[in-house]
């Protein structure tokens, strides 16, 4: 412990520490406390336990392509500093151990893997599910004790439990499997983890860009075998930050809004005679429009076009970061953001008109920041969270007039990550 301890606290983590969290004034000693109080509290847990080794995997934020991923099409993704971070030790048993500031223990038996109805979206679920996977495509696990701590916001579209998925396959690939599992694979059998034993149907770029980190590019047409492309773009330069707004509202009865966005854009497919939108093209679309539209919604053919700005706004996007061109990017933000709100329509949902959450967020950053940066709605819609890149000196005045709207606590200033889930004390030299 002690040696963990003196890496932790000496210069040798200083360059480990900025590279996950950044360089801004108090990080440094922020996160040296916030490891030190995770290794101690670890032994409070498991006093006996021996060599303790530290990961963290990042949340996410999506950055472009709204509603464009479960119909084929392209989406741009990063990490964040936000993560959660666990100090293990192997342990000799077949049990996996994890305790929590926050949540439940779970305890799991490694030998017993059949899914269990009753842990259905629970922590639980999860943990089975990622041994399942891994026993299954012939990985090596085993039990391990591990304390975590996250200050990745639940329920704020920053897939906490897809880095909660992530970390675990992380830890098992470093503690049994040597560190041999590539990154597009954890975030796979992550992926299969929350789908078939927790019981979500989620797609795969959560998993992905808590995986791999840093600003990224998926393109979905081959959903088996999506094309995955880091950016390269330093955010830290532009003296920008991301913050996004949890402007509150229950998700658990907006599963039929969600579930309408796919299923209209898929509705124009079928009629052009395939399943998914990316498929085809807008020209194709827009000259089978007369006949189209007697056989679909409206409201399908203003969200399938959606599909198709936004989906190439995600490929003009990347080209506006690698020029370095970050006026011409935040523009694009904000057009995807209008997209998602005019034809997208996943601002609020059409049974309950009054509540505009959304809408009033999107609205107050306008106000606030005029010219000076750019917001969208952030992830699925109807309820939650919106995104917005303001400029360092603007902040604290964009917190403050969003805070005094939607409560304390309600922002979530972040930066992007360069690099996903890691084993961290290997990164301390």
């Amino acid at each position: 412990m002690s040696s963990l301890l003196n890496k932790i606290t000496g210069g040798r983590s200083n360059l480990a520490i900025e590279l996950l969290y950044g360089k801004k004034p108090g990080t440094l000693e922020q996160q040296k406390h916030r490891y030190i109080d995770l290794v101690q509290k670890y032994h409070r847990a498991y006093p006996s336990d021996g060599e303790i080794e530290l990961f963290s995997t990042p949340g996410r934020t999506e950055v472009g392509g709204n509603h464009t991923d479960h119909n084929g099409g392209r989406v741009l993704a990063a990490a964040l500093d936000l993560d959660i971070i666990a100090a293990v030790a192997r342990n000799a048993e077949q049990i996996i151990r994890v305790k929590s500031e926050k949540f439940p223990s779970v305890e799991i038996n490694t030998a017993e893997l059949e899914a269990v109805p009753e842990e259905q979206f629970t922590t639980a679920a999860l943990v089975r599910g990622v041994c399942a996977r891994l026993d299954q495509l012939g990985y090596r696990i085993g039990g391990f004790d591990a304390f975590t701590t996250s200050n990745v916001p639940v329920g704020a579209g920053l897939s906490s439990s897809a880095a909660f998925e992530v970390l675990i396959v992380t830890i098992l690939n470093h503690l049994y499997n040597d560190g041999g599992i590539d990154d597009l694979e954890i975030a796979k059998i992550s992926q299969y983890a929350e789908n078939v034993y927790f019981g979500k149907p989620s797609g795969l770029m959560d998993q992905i860009t808590c995986a791999l980190g840093g600003l990224i590019t998926i393109d979905f047409q081959d959903f088996d075998q999506p094309i995955v492309q880091k950016v390269s773009f330093d955010f830290e330069t532009q003296a920008y930050s991301v913050v996004i707004v949890d402007t509150g509202g229950d998700h658990a009865d907006l599963t039929e809004d969600y579930s309408a966005v796919q299923s209209e854009m898929k509705s124009i497919a079928r009629t052009m005679g395939g399943e998914v939108l990316s498929e085809f093209s807008k020209d194709k679309l827009i000259a089978n429009l007369p006949s189209i539209r007697g056989q679909v919604s409206d409201r399908a053919i203003l969200r399938a076009i959606h599909f198709y700005d936004d989906d190439q706004r995600v490929v003009d996007q990347v080209i506006a970061l690698e020029q370095g061109d970050f006026k011409e990017f935040l523009k694009l933000v904000n057009e995807s953001g209008d997209s998602s709100w005019r034809l997208a329509q996943n601002i609020y949902t059409c049974r309950d008109v009054h509540d505009q959450r959304l809408g009033v967020a999107l609205a107050l950053s306008e106000i606030i920041l005029i010219d000076e940066g750019a917001w969208r709605v952030h992830g699925g819609g109807f309820a939650g969270t919106i995104q917005a890149f303001v400029q360092d000196d603007l902040v604290e005045e964009y917190i403050s007039g969003m805070e005094s709207v939607f409560g304390p606590g309600s922002c979530h200033r972040a930066l992007i990550r360069p690099i996903g889930t890691t084993r961290v004390d290997q990164l301390i030299r």
